[in-house]
């Protein structure tokens, strides 16, 4: 093989690859889409390691690089909220809550991955 086809090659794998979520993201951060936001340039701390398969990963690190917070996230933080909140209360207020959690909850399932996947609160 000859000097100049292996370069050839070489620059060819290199360029293979673009993640294209993080371009379009770059360029609308860009063109200033994102300035309003509230949290913009704070790190995202998720709390645990929402991998899931490589697929999903991917899609979660690419969220996560750009600050964006998948829907399901944000439910896992409400219902350990509102399971704080559990431990004070009593009667009817309890049973609201704990139906309110596992709506919260049905929702969440619904939306993460399989191997995060939670279980009904029982009063």
């Amino acid at each position: 093989m000859s000097d100049g086809k292996k370069r050839e090659y070489e620059v060819e794998e290199r360029l293979q690859y673009k993640d294209h979520m993080t371009e379009i993201i770059r360029k609308a951060e860009d063109e200033g889409h994102f300035e309003d936001l509230p949290g913009k340039g704070k790190p995202l701390h998720l709390g645990r390691n929402y991998g899931g398969n490589s697929y999903e990963a991917q899609l979660n690190k690419t969220l996560k690089d750009n600050h964006v917070l998948p829907r399901w996230v944000e439910l896992a933080n409400e219902i350990d909220h509102l399971k704080e909140q559990l431990q004070t209360r009593e009667g009817k207020e309890r049973k609201k809550l704990v139906k309110e959690i596992n709506k919260k909850i049905k929702e969440y399932n619904y939306a993460c991955p399989p191997s995060l996947q939670r279980n009904k609160v029982s009063e």
